[in-house]
C-alpha cells in the first residue's frame, strides 16, 4: 500500500466541507420528514392546503373583495 502525506489545513478543510455536506443532507432528509407531516396534515383537513391565490379566488366568489 501506498502512503500519502497531506497538509494539516487541507485536510482540515477537507473535513469541514464534509461536515457541512453532511449537515446538507441530514437537512434534506429532515425537509422529506416534514413534507410528510405536512401531507397528512393536509389529508386530515384538506382546506389547509390550499394556496394564497386559491383562498384569494374563494373569497372572489364569494363576494369579498381583496385589498
Amino acid at each position: 500500500m501506498v502512503s500519502i502525506t497531506v497538509q494539516v489545513d487541507k485536510l482540515n478543510k477537507v473535513l469541514l466541507d464534509v461536515e457541512v455536506l453532511v449537515e446538507d443532507v441530514a437537512s434534506l432528509l429532515n425537509q422529506d420528514e416534514v413534507a410528510k407531516k405536512r401531507l397528512g396534515e393536509i389529508k386530515k383537513d384538506p382546506s389547509i392546503g390550499l394556496t394564497e391565490e386559491e383562498l384569494n379566488n374563494y373569497l372572489k366568489k364569494s363576494g369579498i373583495k381583496i385589498a
